[in-house]
């Protein structure tokens, strides 16, 4: 490629490659209520929420005592027809309404809400993916949740883009409750976990939960978020269930155990969902988990920015470690470019550069539209640096990049099996999912 083309290539192949989203919590139509689109839903999102109430207006009682339909309706009045949509999360409304063909500068919301009204919701999820340019999605999905958990039990027929993801969070930083749950279920545990002999019983029915569960589902990788100052090896319950139980079934059946570190949940109760905060991580467990665990696979993305750097020298020096995602706070392009630019010069392209975190359907347009803008920019200025030290990429090479980035690397990470197809219609990276 001559270097006067390379612009056009990379933005070509970037936005016609597609991804492989790794982490939401999108679930598809078969789901019923929990498979959440449309306009309501996109101005109640939990960015939203938050940013609604740094003006005077509302009190928290009166807006969570509103129906959707009037907390969607003060959103919009304040933060796209009072005030201009600055904010990340308020862009992220007007890219996916334009990408959709509606006029937000209208200002119309009925008029927006009948559209949404008249879409059919398994042609508007096909439309959402293909203007999102996304081949599968990673679903976040627990066992621990009755709602979700009735689907599965009754035998739920999934969408094959959607991919399962075994969620523990009860089972890792609540064992007391989780315990009584699992009891429910008609698992034989214990909560006390001191006694060895006591725990080798509970750490057996664990591991059969695991497994029954991960078939159910068809897990590709475990999961958890985790605080800020979750600690590891320590006397907690969730030391005892990681090492016993849940890392050896991980390594058995070679599941990557993903973590999501940093959040500090509800740091304003009164803002529900949307009252969590940020802390900066103690890597420290990370690397006893890498170091001491090397036939496990870890992926990680780290929530505070602080953490970044950090996290980025560990994965370069323990193989079984992959770091994901700008996550939650840190989907923001500016972070994101930072973030990008500083992985791609300490791993090379061997990281998952992005993934949604969306909880409405709609958002896969927006957050993987600017997350291509965001890529496009930061690969042409490596691909010119690299250019300076006289190198230049050819084509082939900008699409395995590329590929690597958007959810090669985490295939790869995880060694699955991809004989070739000979079928070019089958995306890179997801033929045996």
């Amino acid at each position: 490629i001559q270097t006067s083309d390379i612009k056009n290539t990379v933005r070509e192949i970037v936005n016609s490659t597609p991804v492989l989203d790794i982490h939401t919590h999108l679930f598809p139509p078969a789901f019923g209520d929990l498979s959440l689109w449309g306009i309501d839903q996109i101005l109640t999102y939990h960015y939203l929420v938050a940013e609604v109430f740094q003006y005077p207006g509302v009190t928290y009682d009166q807006f969570w005592s509103a129906s959707i339909t009037e907390q969607a309706d003060w959103i919009w009045d304040q933060l796209f027809v009072e005030r201009s949509p600055l904010s990340e999360a308020c862009r992220g409304v007007i890219t996916t309404l334009n990408s959709l063909g509606l006029d937000a500068h209208q200002k119309d919301l009925k008029s927006l809400r009948g559209w949404f009204a008249e879409q059919e919701p398994n042609q508007f999820l096909d439309r959402c993916m293909e203007l999102a340019g996304v081949s599968h999605i990673g679903m976040t999905n627990s066992p621990f949740d009755e709602t979700e958990r009735s689907f599965w039990e009754n035998g739920v027929e999934v969408d094959n883009r959607f991919i399962a993801a075994l969620r523990l969070d009860p089972l890792l930083l609540d064992w007391i409750n989780a315990s009584q749950q699992l009891r429910d279920l008609g698992y034989d545990v214990e909560t006390d976990l001191r006694m060895l002999s006591v725990r080798e019983g509970t750490v057996n029915e664990v591991r059969r939960f695991l497994n029954e569960w991960a078939d159910k589902i068809n897990a590709k990788y475990v999961m958890v978020s985790l605080p800020p100052d979750f600690q590891f090896p320590s006397e907690e319950p969730s030391s005892h269930l990681l090492i016993e139980a849940v890392l050896p079934f991980c390594e058995a059946r070679n599941l990557p155990f993903a973590m999501m570190m940093g959040v500090r949940r509800q740091v304003n109760p009164q803002l529900r969902l949307a009252g969590d905060g940020v802390e900066r991580s103690d890597l420290t467990p990370l690397r006893h988990f890498c170091e001491r665990h090397p036939k496990n696979k870890f992926m990680v993305t780290a929530l505070s920015q602080e953490n970044q750097q950090e996290l980025c020298v560990l994965t370069s020096k323990f193989a079984n470690l992959h770091v994901f995602g700008c996550w939650w706070f840190m989907n923001t392009p500016s972070l994101m470019e930072d973030m990008t630019r500083m992985r791609l010069e300490l791993l090379g392209p061997s990281f998952t550069m992005q993934h949604s975190d969306a909880r409405i359907i709609d958002q896969l347009i927006y957050k993987w539209k600017h997350t291509r803008e965001v890529l496009i920019k930061v690969l042409l200025d490596k691909y010119a640096d690299l250019g300076k030290a006289g190198w230049t990429p050819q084509r082939a090479e900008i699409e395995r990049d590329v590929q690597a980035l958007l959810g090669g690397a985490f295939m790869e990470f995880c060694r699955a099996d991809e004989p070739a197809s000979g079928d070019d219609s089958v995306p890179y990276g997801v033929r045996n999912l």
